[in-house]
């Protein structure tokens, strides 16, 4: 099966979330070589995660049998000239960037098996949203073997390439927009005099209930938000509101293709 041997471009953030997933599940590889041009990052890396393959040189990790491109979008097409002579006509390229579309990253390699995804956090806990494009030319036989590859990181499902901006940013960053507020809360929830643990499980459960309640309710937005009368920063909602739409809008403009 190709997915005995992986390669890593790229060993930052996003590839340690697809190894710890891969070790949350107890999957092994016959091997799993990643490149870097940090050599603290890869040092760090193989710390926590003594098995991989700390690659030579850029080539190496590109002429595993599936490769994860694991880099931010200005560097990827630089990158995918350097490997072109690398990969096989038969690998499996998975980008994992938004930008950068499909037809591009073919006109720089051989294969036609390509794939595009868009990664989430959460599959750190396999518990990811992952949303992923085939390229019309992929290899039908191994469609299954790279989404049962993918299924371990958590919720994986096929879209139309023009929607994976959209996913990146109302899935991939979306815990960014509120993680900050839960943990200042969990601080003044423990200056209130509820103890740590108090604090943060009522915050947890509370939003997860609340989450259910305006989408899995069946009753309108506005009718779940008049549900509490009560709104001690709604003072600012139509300054925050204004910041999602000019802060995210703004970002999708630049992320799109």
């Amino acid at each position: 099966m190709k997915t005995n041997s992986l390669g890593f471009i790229g060993g930052g953030r996003i590839t340690k979330i697809f190894l710890q997933a891969f070790a949350n599940k107890n999957v092994e590889f016959q091997s799993v070589v990643v490149f870097d041009t940090n050599a603290e990052v890869l040092n760090k890396l193989k710390q926590q995660f003594p098995k991989i393959v700390i690659a030579e040189n850029l080539q190496q990790a590109a002429s595993q049998p599936l490769v994860f491109i694991a880099l931010h979008p200005p560097m990827i097409m630089e990158t995918l000239a350097k490997i072109a002579d690398s990969v096989t006509n038969k690998a499996i390229i998975i980008s994992l960037a938004p930008k950068i579309t499909i037809e591009k990253i073919a006109s720089k390699l051989q294969t036609l098996n390509i794939v595009r995804m868009i990664p989430n956090a959460t599959s750190y806990i396999n518990e990811g949203y992952n949303p992923v494009t085939f390229s019309q030319g992929f290899d039908q036989s191994e469609i299954s073997v790279v989404m049962d590859l993918f299924i371990l990181l958590g919720n994986t499902f096929l879209v139309a390439e023009p929607k994976l901006e959209a996913y990146a940013l109302m899935s991939a960053m979306l815990p960014t927009y509120f993680w900050f507020q839960w943990n200042e809360l969990a601080k003044i929830g423990i200056q209130m005099g509820l103890s740590d643990e108090e604090s943060k499980a009522s915050i947890n459960q509370t939003l997860v209930a609340a989450i259910n309640l305006m989408f899995n309710s069946g009753i309108s937005p506005e009718q779940v938000m008049d549900l509490i009368p009560v709104k001690p920063i709604g003072e600012h909602q139509a300054q925050i509101t204004e910041i999602y739409q000019s802060k995210l809008m703004g970002l999708f403009e630049k992320i799109k293709p």
